[in-house]
């Protein structure tokens, strides 16, 4: 399927999603990576002005504030700043002490999910995710927050399929030329965390899908296959005790 076609079919999926769920719009959480920059992209051309790009920083690296308003720029987006840097400290002081340094790192996308649902609300917008389908298949999220969305528009590509809609809708060559990261902590990025590149995690993951894994090193296919295991909890809706069994 060629960029273009793909591209009309997102847009059309986006605009039909927001009127069967009486949504005027949609909020996304601008990060300055490739993922939310075409994910607010497609939704510029879905609804309009009817799209919200937030950017919320959190003792973040400045260069992420000023590749998002790159994107707001190019797109004609509305945006807003939540500074969530002085949110998390005060949060982080009324937890009590000895606090694991994920969990730590966690709360700044649970803020920003709290932060996107609040101005939503308020507009009678949709949150719009902005995972990947790699991402999504090994569980590389944060439950409950960015994974909490209403919808994951690019939730069935792989992370090379993003990279080639950015450069079809024309996302600014300096998001594109970025290490991915998810800004957990200065200096963060998402193929040291995961501790795999992402053609190699591209390629495993397409291996699996289609039953074809022969020649993917076993060390990886292994490694791969953990990931999702550790992570199947968090694809499905939180279990309720079955009162027949």
């Amino acid at each position: 399927m060629s960029g273009s076609v793909l591209v009309d079919r997102l847009v059309g999926w986006l605009r039909d999603y927001a009127a069967g769920a009486g949504a005027k719009g949609y909020v996304v959480g601008l990060s300055g990576g490739v993922d939310s920059s075409v994910t607010a992209a497609l939704c510029k051309r879905a609804v309009g002005e009817n799209v919200l790009g937030v950017l919320m920083p959190c003792h973040s690296t400045p260069e992420d504030a000023h590749v998002a308003q790159l994107v707001a720029e190019a797109f004609g987006l509305e945006t807003v700043t939540v500074e969530l840097g002085p949110v998390l400290d005060a949060f982080m002081t009324a937890l009590p002490p000895g606090l694991s340094d994920m969990a730590r790192a966690n709360s700044k996308p649970r803020l920003r999910m709290a932060t996107v649902y609040a101005l939503a609300q308020t507009r009678g917008y949709l949150v719009a995710g902005t995972g990947n389908k790699s991402e999504l298949m090994i569980g590389y999220f944060t439950k409950y927050g960015d994974g909490g969305v209403d919808l994951e528009p690019l939730g069935q590509l792989f992370k090379w399929q993003v990279y080639e809609l950015a450069r079809e809708l024309g996302v600014p060559q300096p998001v594109i030329d970025r290490p991915p990261s998810a800004g957990l902590w200065m200096g963060q990025t998402d193929e040291d965390e995961m501790g795999i590149t992402y053609d190699d995690l591209d390629a495993t993951l397409a291996a699996i899908e289609a039953g074809e894994t022969e020649q993917v090193a076993p060390a990886l296919l292994e490694r791969v296959q953990a990931m999702m295991a550790a992570s199947a909890h968090k694809l499905s809706p939180p279990p309720s005790f079955d009162l027949e069994r």
